[in-house]
């Protein structure tokens, strides 16, 4: 059985924790309507800016205040980009950080 599929049965709905796909940061089980599904955020190869300013930015060009959870812009939104956090920059791996 595939890694992703052992993932969205041991996962409870509405959970979120690192992704299984290669390539992106996290995932999010979504239940709607009598079915389940995993959606996907964030890319790896991009470092994160949790500065309050960056966030800011992220937000607006996201239209996060509109973004339903059960999306990838979403879910985005709201694991990777909410308030909070202390002003670091982290960067991916084999890059420096600005």
């Amino acid at each position: 059985m595939s890694k992703t599929l052992d993932a969205k049965k041991q996962m409870r709905c509405g959970e979120v924790r690192k992704s299984t796909r290669p390539g992106k940061k996290v995932m999010k089980k979504v239940c709607q309507g009598g079915a389940e599904r995993l959606i996907h955020a964030g890319d790896t190869q991009y470092g994160h800016n949790i500065s309050p300013g960056a966030r800011k930015n992220f937000r607006a060009r996201h239209n996060c205040a509109t973004a339903s959870s059960n999306t990838p812009r979403g879910l985005a939104c709201e694991a990777l980009w909410t308030a909070g956090g202390s002003k670091k920059t982290t960067a991916a791996k084999g890059r420096a950080a600005k």
